[in-house]
């Protein structure tokens, strides 16, 4: 099976990307299709290759000036305001004139052709072809009724207003589209490679492996390579969010996507463009809103319905409110016309996808990368988190800070040797904080019968006696420390350990707790150490002397079909677990493979303290989202009303239309001015 993926051009309507989806998904050669109306995409998934032609054929029978391409296409659907005005003054003429009849019904025919042709062979065209009434029809249907019943004046400034509006709702989504595509603008489109000491300009698609190319001041870095020459400092804000530059030298391995702030550098391509940092990133956020939330696929479902009941009610309105009001024949014709007009479900349709691909494209910014609608939107729905301790809550970088010798026997230097020479056959971290106290390292040849016992230390045979480095239940002691030293039984020295516990979880904890969210922290590690440790960061439950599978299975005991619960991990050994969480929170730092592999979300710079930031920006999203669903909603059910018992003309129908359609727009904006 082989995705497939396509600009979809001219597509400027969410009701209409939602059926073009529907429709190909029910080709037989095709599966997974997902139109993405917020990044202009179509992909889908297939066992042969079919032909770009026969994909269009399908997409112009739902909407006639839509249609995919391989390369994206800039050109704006035509229309000539030179048209629209001439169109208006033979109206007004034929208004305002004193004319007979038959000319001023000319007059008429002329002006609603020219304003109404664009919009009513549209419609003709989807309702043959595909069986479809969408807002084209119900615009065309509005605008010839009100000339029938005597509006004419009213039903031009319909087509006129509605016309306008179409055209500033698509400069707004446009608009919005590119200001998203701005905040995760990390590729740079050409490169400067070096050819027998010629630079020349190259595509970043053409460079390939082994490439040598030149990185100046102000220019993103290609593709992921070597330096080879020279030393700069790099803005790696784009990748992690974070302002401090980063200082690199030669050999020194560099991400595509950064920014060189200083000299020039001379770098060799380890890696295609296909296979980048930067390729990576740019396609998981293109395709994170091709998961689709609850909210949309409610609306989705909603959709389909809508459109159908809207055009039977306003039949309603016409046949019974004369029968049962005290309404005539002709304004009853006016208000289910209006009807039409206010029913348009642009703004639904439009704000809640925007919204999601507004948050996303925000978080991304951050240093946050969200690969799914879905995740943002159950991010603020958690309410268990579990961390794994090493890498994610602590750097893993243990050092001895205290060596307190009990025996008089042995000096500090003697204990450090013992020591030294057990934990040189230890792969812990612990021990390589203890190798850390020496710079040579010690001769360990004469370590007998070295044994690790898991979860309490070591034990081994030197010079005759009887060595145990490890917890207090090893040892047999009460002293409170990491780790103690027993010589044939008898407790010599302990030593006191730094955690290694990074400088901002505690923070991350704590706000985490007025988020009113379960904390957990698993570690494979002993006992005393993690609940050392989780007492500090104020964990809730601690989980310690864990496997990879005791992890697993411990999730599953936590996380239930009603409680949505995150696993934050390092996403290399914790790879399972993240698999399987409802949401996989990934501290697998910058350019890692298997973070962004086995995650649902990606910290780009193993910055705990960005979980609370995704949970605000989830929170505020929806927040949005439900803002603009209430003014929608709201503002067409006032409207309708309105229309029904008489009170809302076409004027104010265009604005429930049009200009809510726009106002949603805006107010998603907002996540961006929140975030900044």
């Amino acid at each position: 099976m082989k995705k497939y993926k396509y600009n979809i051009n001219n597509l400027d309507c969410a009701n209409c990307a939602r059926k073009i989806e529907e429709t190909l998904n029910k080709h037989n050669d095709l599966s997974n299709v997902c139109v993405n109306f917020n990044t202009s995409k179509l992909s889908y998934e297939s066992m042969k290759e079919v032909s770009i032609k026969e994909i269009n054929n399908i997409i112009k029978r739902i909407e006639p000036e839509t249609y995919i391409s391989k390369e994206e296409v800039n050109k704006k659907k035509e229309f000539s305001l030179s048209i629209l005005i001439i169109a208006l003054l033979i109206g007004f003429i034929g208004y305002f004139v004193d004319m007979p009849v038959y000319l001023k019904i000319g007059f008429y025919i002329v002006s609603y052709s020219l304003l109404l042709y664009r919009t009513t062979w549209n419609a003709i065209k989807l309702l043959f072809k595909s069986r479809t009434i969408n807002e084209n029809l119900l615009i065309t249907i509005s605008c010839v009724g009100a000339l029938v019943i005597g509006e004419v004046l009213e039903g031009m400034m319909v087509i006129t207003l509605y016309t306008i509006g179409k055209i500033l709702e698509e400069k707004a989504v446009n608009n919005s589209r590119k200001s998203i595509k701005d905040l995760i603008d990390i590729k740079e489109p050409y490169a400067n490679k070096l050819t027998d000491n010629i630079e020349q300009s190259v595509l970043v698609e053409d460079i390939e492996v082994g490439d040598i190319l030149v990185v100046k001041k102000g220019e993103k870095v290609p593709v992921d390579a070597v330096i080879i020459n020279g030393n700069t400092s790099l803005d790696t804000s784009l990748l992690t969010g974070e302002s401090e530059l980063a200082l690199v030298k030669e050999n020194d391995k560099v991400l595509s996507g950064s920014i060189n702030m200083g000299d020039v550098i001379q770098i060799k391509a380890l890696e295609i463009f296909e296979n980048s940092t930067v390729n990576k990133i740019l396609e998981m956020l293109e395709e994170a809103t091709d998961k689709k939330t609850k909210t949309e696929t409610t609306i989705s479902k909603i959709s389909k319905v809508y459109t159908p009941c809207v055009v039977i009610l306003a039949i309603m309105i016409i046949i019974f409110m004369p029968i049962l009001t005290q309404v005539g024949r002709s304004d009853a014709v006016y208000r289910a016309l209006t009807f039409l007009v206010i029913a348009c479900p642009c703004a639904i349709a439009i704000s809640v996808p925007l919204s999601y691909f507004t948050g996303i494209g925000v978080a991304s910014k951050k240093g946050i990368l969200i690969k799914g609608s879905n995740f943002l939107d159950n991010l603020s729905n958690a309410k268990n988190i579990i961390f794994d301790k090493t890498g994610t809550l602590t750097n893993g970088s243990f050092t001895v800070t205290d060596i307190k010798v009990m025996e008089n026997n042995y000096s500090k230097e003697e204990v450090i040797d013992i020591l030294m020479k057990g934990e040189s056959l230890s792969n812990h971290p612990i021990a390589k904080s203890i190798m850390k106290l020496k710079s040579n390292v010690p001769n360990n040849r004469d370590v007998k019968n070295y044994r690790e016992i898991e979860g309490k230390g070591i034990t081994f045979n030197l010079y005759g006696k009887n060595i145990s480095i490890g917890n207090k239940s090893l040892c047999n002691c009460n002293e409170d420390t990491v780790l103690h030293l027993n010589i044939d039984g008898k407790h010599i020295a302990s030593i006191s350990i730094d955690d290694g516990i990074k400088d901002n979880a505690k923070e991350t904890i704590d706000s985490l707790n007025k988020f009113n969210i379960n904390t957990y922290m698993f570690t494979g590690d002993k006992r005393e150490v993690a609940l050392n440790i989780g007492k500090k960061l104020g964990i809730d439950v601690i989980k310690y002397e864990m496997l990879p599978t005791d992890k697993y299975k411990n999730y599953e005991d936590i996380s239930s079909k009603d409680i949505i619960s995150i696993f934050v991990g390092d996403g290399i050994n914790d790879a399972p677990v993240l698999k399987r969480a409802d949401i996989g929170i990934s501290m697998g730092g910058v350019g890692s493979d298997a973070a962004i592999e086995a995650s649902d979300i990606v910290l780009m710079n193993d910055d705990v303290s960005k979980i609370p930031l995704a949970f605000n920006i989830s929170k505020y999203t929806k927040k949005i989202i439900k803002q603009n669903l209430i003014f929608a909603i709201g503002v067409k059910i006032i409207i309708l009303a309105f229309s029904v018992f008489g009170l809302a003309n076409m004027w104010l129908a265009v604005f429930a239309d049009t200009g809510v359609t726009l106002l949603t727009i805006i107010n998603t904006l907002r996540i961006m001015r929140k975030f900044r």
